[in-house]
């Protein structure tokens, strides 16, 4: 394992957002949805995708509040350009639980 000091920790801005749109996104490589997800005012609503349909529904999804990293270059994934990182974990099966709060925030609040 590599250690970071605190300075290094600070450059990664990881926010809450709550998803406010899904899409399917057929032409992704293994199964995924599109996003968007609203970090307020400071920050607005920005695009991704994750790969997690084997435990969400869309319907679950929308409204759901999530972790995200938001200072990532913009990425071309496909026909989209992923503007943010959402994050997850790795069950052993290879399935993806997303990183979430469990108490309402408000969108953009940041990790500290």
């Amino acid at each position: 394992m590599e250690y970071i000091d605190w300075g290094d920790f600070q450059k990664v801005d990881i926010r809450v957002g709550t998803i406010v749109e899904v899409e399917d996104f057929p032409e992704a490589r293994q199964p995924a949805y599109k996003l968007k997800v609203d970090f307020g005012q400071e920050i607005g609503v920005k695009k991704s995708s994750a790969q997690v349909t084997a435990l969400y529904t869309k319907e679950e999804l929308l409204g759901k509040q999530v972790l995200a990293v938001v200072n990532f270059p913009p990425k071309q994934i496909g026909p989209i350009m992923s503007e943010c990182l959402v994050t997850g974990l790795h069950r052993p099966d290879g399935s993806v639980v997303l990183s979430a709060v469990d108490m309402a925030l408000p969108n953009g609040a940041r990790l500290a």
